[in-house]
């Protein structure tokens, strides 16, 4: 008996020995752990919940950029695409078609109303129009043969002829209508952009009764700062988009081209005005004011990023950068490579976690779409494009996806 308790003795001890240095081994393999899960900015997201966030990455490649200048600035309509249509004589307006409207489509030449003058106090201006042609015409043919005798001046005579020809002027052009109304017709095909007066108004002789537009072309003018007059001769280009609306409009796509800018300051202005024209697409408003980026001379190797990959915190920008998957590198680090392990180095797994950091960088110029970096980021690293502000959210949680560890 006193044999056995003996050898119970010394097995205990051998165990206890046994047992201890693989604690150690164990704590220390822990404590390595918890460093590789302390990165600070790592955000980890599963693959279902990237596929649900709309999560696309690119690779960062330098490349070219136009140089930008940012502005503001306003759509205008081209001038030669607008007439104003005139009363030709004093009187009542009749548009001719009562359903006309802003908007109507209207052909060269038609007829647009009627102006009459028959019933008002004043009488038919038609009328007298004719009574002062005959009259002048009366007192010409009376003083010429005068005038060939030295009966009367020369001088006398002229004046004659003038005062003919001016009454006979102003009665043919009023009595185009044997109806004893003037018509009023468009000078040039187009959409009624605006009727200045109603059916029954009274007018002047002169005044604009409506606005016909052809609405083809569009103006882009853009305050320039004082400040970059310098860059004035680098324009080439514009991109824009309306305030309050994501969707950027390149003059390149729309047939536009700079047309003209200002070499001296308005009065009272800090800004030199540069005009765009380009096709009208149908919806950009006239009126309108827009965000401006006009586009200078192209630089070459430069680091560029969209901008939906860009996040905005108190003045300072961000991009999430994707990193390699920590079970990845687990392999890499183990003891035991073998030829499944190489396979799997070169493939990633499309249902495989991300893992992104969140960095600062430092933007310059933008172009409206992507914007230059100058610091932060280098060539074949890969960057969150689409979805950054929901990768954004998930850094801001407290919650580690379900099934997620960084015990290896």
């Amino acid at each position: 008996m006193k044999h056995i308790g003996i050898y119970s003795i010394l097995m205990a001890a051998c165990l206890m020995a046994s047992c201890h240095p693989g604690e150690k081994r164990h704590g220390a393999h822990d404590h390595e752990g918890e460093e590789k899960e302390d990165h600070s900015g790592e955000i980890v997201m599963t693959y279902e919940q990237m596929e649900k966030a709309g999560v696309d990455i690119e690779t960062v490649e330098p490349g070219d950029f136009t140089a930008v200048m940012k502005a503001a600035g306003q759509i205008v309509r081209r001038q030669g695409d607008e007439q104003t249509v005139s009363a030709t004589i004093s009187g009542i307006v009749y548009w001719r078609n009562a359903s006309l409207s802003e908007g109507s489509q209207v052909g060269s030449g038609q007829p647009l109303a009627d102006i009459t003058a028959r019933h008002l106090q004043d009488g038919d201006p038609i009328a007298k129009a004719k009574a002062t042609f005959e009259a002048a015409k009366s007192e010409m043919e009376r003083v010429k043969p005068l005038a060939d005798e030295n009966i009367v001046s020369q001088r006398e005579y002229e004046q004659a002829r003038l005062n003919y020809q001016t009454a006979k002027a102003a009665y043919e052009g009023i009595a185009a209508s044997k109806s004893g109304s003037a018509v009023v017709t468009t000078g040039m095909g187009g959409f009624i952009k605006s009727l200045i007066v109603k059916s029954g108004d009274y007018v002047n002789v002169g005044d604009p009764i409506a606005v016909v537009t052809q609405n083809r072309r569009q103006q882009l003018v853009v305050d320039v700062p004082e400040c970059a007059y310098r860059n004035m001769n680098d324009i080439r280009s514009a991109n824009f988009k309306a305030t309050g609306n994501d969707n950027v409009y390149k003059l390149s796509e729309l047939n536009g081209k700079l047309i003209s800018y200002s070499r001296t300051l308005p009065e009272g202005s800090a800004y030199l005005p540069a005009t765009f024209e380009f096709d009208n697409v149908g919806d950009i408003i006239a009126g309108s004011f827009v965000e401006v980026y006009l586009l200078l001379k192209q630089k070459q190797n430069v680091i560029t990023v969209p901008n939906t990959s860009l996040t905005e915190e108190q003045g300072l920008y961000y991009v999430y950068v994707k990193k390699h998957n920590h079970n990845h590198e687990a392999h890499e680090d183990h003891e035991h490579e073998d030829h499944d392990h190489e396979a799997h180095e070169g493939h990633e797994h499309k249902g495989e976690e991300g893992i992104f950091e969140k960095r600062e960088v430092k933007i310059g110029q933008t172009d409206g779409v992507r914007t230059e970096i100058l610091s932060g980021l280098k060539a074949g690293e890969c960057i969150v494009t689409e979805g950054a502000y929901q990768v954004k959210l998930a850094a801001s949680s407290s919650v580690i996806p379900e099934g997620h560890n960084h015990n290896h």
